[in-house]
């Protein structure tokens, strides 16, 4: 049975001056944010702070993680001023939302395919994720998330919060530490008329039914404190892979989901699909009845997936399944490599199109492409031009629509080259193109120039019975000691008979790790990667040729395709 919930006041005129109230499921965001301080005091050992304190290290519990501490964060002040900014504050005055803040648009609801706001007005949220809450913690500071807000337009932000890896919730984190970090996320957006995803970042956990019972009782303890909160969003399960069948992922789902609806019966809940959340079409399928406020994810990086991902998600929408990316790069599937810019522009200008909310790819200063800050960056805070990234400085412009960046007061204009991982002026300039063609100098995660083969040494052409296959390296990069290798293939039919079914197997000159794979099913046995088609690219006329294949394996340096 649901709550009832307070009517929203749109506007109220008194004593001449206009005062606005969105709607939502709290009485305001103030009361909203005093309330859950309150509970957050209860969970988190008193101490005196001030406002500028960003983050604390917990006295009793210091972790160590591979790049950094968990450190407790400081508990916000609840004298705070709760006072909005009034450009944020307006009504809405057309049928879609510029910039849906909680105080403007309240709860959101989900009609149909579309995120909408307490009035019916369609919403998009665009933000920022951050990355794993262990390994940088200090990110998780009230001046930070004002920062985005205010100067990035930034309306939602995402708290990944990983399961398995080192310093996982599941594994050998500090559950009592990321849960303070999680609950201090949720106020610091709150604050400042924010949404927030509370993100159960399954990855090499593969099966998120491997740790189903943790993930109950996580949503259990966060759905009861948050159920009144009109910006607290659920993510359920990130990436789903390894073979995780979508069966596998809608049982999971109706598990966490009966769980958070026993305390918040309409928050919106964000559900993982397969093969690394990228098989939308599978659950436009078969899609999770009996629940309101339900969408599914798409993850994509944009120098791997390209059209063939696009329609899979403009398929998927047209058949009435409401989407939401919930994480996105604009480098490749490693979240490294070089940026395709190209490719980056037209994900935006489709998601746009679509009305999808999306969210970047992530907040942190890891010497990879991904990361927003540059590595040599150690500010959690008051970040200025030439603290960002390549990609911080693309996805500035993109959200804030300036040519220019400029933060902080910083007024020194970006520049078109760009810039690796590490913040160095990287060699490889990406083409404009449908292929995102590139140079074949790069620089790699460790600043270390790296020679790639070029387009035609790289390629390699394979007869298959009646099939010709040609491989070509597309990117290659270093990363945590392994080479990653980035192919696509076109498969042509070379026979006067038209093939109703294909299926490939390439040998390399050395063993290899399966990282990502697109449009096939892809298996490996040492150095033997066997390929089959997807239900919907198995024909090929005689004499024609497809192609938006590709995969990305690790292995030795001059790995490659054995003729």
């Amino acid at each position: 049975m649901k709550r009832n919930k307070m009517v929203a006041v749109c506007a109220i005129v008194l004593g001449g001056m206009l005062i606005f109230q969105g709607c939502g499921k709290a009485e305001s965001t103030a009361d909203a944010a005093a309330k859950s301080n309150t509970e957050l005091a209860d969970s988190i050992e008193s101490k005196e702070t001030t406002e500028s304190e960003e983050a604390t290290e917990s006295s009793d519990v210091k972790e160590t993680t591979e790049t950094a501490k968990a450190t407790e964060v400081s508990e916000p002040d609840e004298n705070t001023s709760e006072e909005k900014n009034t450009e944020s504050q307006r009504k809405p005055d057309s049928s879609k939302t510029d910039l849906a803040t909680p105080a403007v648009a309240g709860a959101l609801r989900v009609e149909k395919t579309q995120l909408v706001d307490c009035n019916g007005n369609t919403v998009q949220l665009k933000g920022l994720s951050t990355h794993g809450l262990a390994w940088f913690p200090d990110y998780i500071n009230e001046e930070c998330f004002r920062q985005f807000r205010e100067e990035w337009n930034v309306n939602v932000i995402r708290l990944a919060m990983y399961t398995a890896e080192g310093g996982g919730y599941c594994t050998d984190g500090n559950r009592e530490n990321l849960k303070t970090l999680v609950r201090s996320g949720v106020e610091y957006a709150t604050r400042q008329d924010m949404y927030v995803i509370i993100d159960w970042h399954t990855l090499s956990d593969n099966n998120p039914n491997a740790y189903i019972e943790e993930a109950k009782a996580f949503f259990a303890e966060m759905s009861e404190e948050y159920q009144d909160y009109n910006n607290v969003i659920y993510e359920i399960c990130n990436e789903p892979n390894g073979g995780t069948s979508w069966n596998d992922i809608k049982s999971y789902a109706l598990q966490v989901i009966e769980t958070i609806r026993a305390n918040d019966d309409d928050g919106i809940i964000l559900v993982g699909t397969p093969n690394w959340s990228q098989y939308v079409d599978q659950a436009a399928a078969d899609p999770i009845t009996g629940y309101d406020n339900i969408m599914y994810t798409l993850h994509f990086y944009a120098a791997t997936h390209t059209d063939w991902l696009r329609d899979s998600m403009k398929a998927a929408i047209a058949d009435g399944l409401p989407i939401f990316v919930s994480e996105y790069g604009i480098c490749d599937a490693s979240g490294n490599g070089a940026i395709d810019e190209y490719q980056a522009e037209q994900w935006i200008k489709t998601m746009d199109d679509c009305d999808v909310s999306y969210v970047a790819w992530n907040i942190s200063n890891k010497n990879e492409t991904s990361a927003i800050f540059n590595s040599s960056c150690k500010k959690v805070s008051g970040f200025s031009e030439s603290d960002l990234s390549a990609s911080g400085k693309w996805l500035y412009r993109m959200l804030t629509e300036e040519t220019d960046v400029i933060l902080a007061g910083n007024d020194e204009k970006s520049h078109s080259s760009a810039a690796s991982g590490n913040g160095q002026k990287s060699e490889s300039n990406m083409v404009s193109g449908s292929e995102g063609k590139q140079d074949s100098n790069e620089v790699s995660e460790s600043g270390q120039k790296t020679e790639n083969k070029s387009a035609d040494d790289s390629k390699v052409v394979l007869n298959s019975g009646s099939l010709s296959v040609t491989t070509q390296v597309k990117n290659s990069w270093e990363s945590e000691g392994k080479t990653f290798y980035q192919y696509e293939l076109t498969i042509e039919n070379t026979s006067d008979v038209n093939c109703d079914k294909w299926e490939i197997d390439l040998l390399f000159n050395g063993d290899i790790a399966f990282s990502d794979g697109w449009n096939g099913d892809y298996s490996v046995d040492g150095n033997a990667l066997h390929i089959t088609c997807k239900d919907y690219n198995g024909s090929i006329t005689a004499g024609e040729r497809i192609g938006d294949i590709g995969f990305i394996v690790s292995g030795e340096q001059d790995l490659g395709v054995v003729e």
